[in-house]
């Protein structure tokens, strides 16, 4: 028996916010997934990310319960192609309404780093490498 990775899933509190926080991100899911309880979009590689409302994960799950204020559900990386991107991006997300939890800065560890809040609190980080010697 093996096993591989093939999905990244995650719960949702409102299923258009979130759809529509990560379509700004460049996630395409089909359309009408705004209203759906489940949904997928497919990731290079073959990997999905998909998203299930906490109405159908408790369908199945009846004793979950989403965590307190301030404990994030999950993380996602996504490496932008230069540090410019990283402060683009960024500032289209936070001009459309995206909270953050962090500006751009040049991280001690070589990247340009930024952290955005998906509409449930989940840090989404934005990282890009930076030249050498910077």
């Amino acid at each position: 028996m093996s096993a591989r990775f093939e999905a990244i899933g995650m719960v949702v509190s409102d299923m258009a916010a979130s759809v529509a926080f990560y379509r700004r991100l460049g996630f395409a899911f089909p359309e009408g997934a705004e209203t759906q309880g489940h949904v997928e979009a497919e990731l290079p590689g073959g990997l999905r990310f998909m998203m299930d409302t906490e109405e159908v994960v408790r369908s199945f799950l009846t004793r979950w319960r989403p965590p307190a204020p301030g404990e994030g559900r999950t993380s996602l990386a996504l490496r932008c192609d230069g540090p410019a991107d990283v402060d683009s991006l960024f500032e289209e997300m936070t001009d459309a309404g995206s909270r953050f939890e962090m500006k751009p800065f040049d991280a001690p560890w070589g990247q340009r780093y930024a952290v955005l809040l998906d509409p449930d609190g989940n840090g989404v980080d934005l990282f890009a490498p930076l030249p050498a010697g910077e």
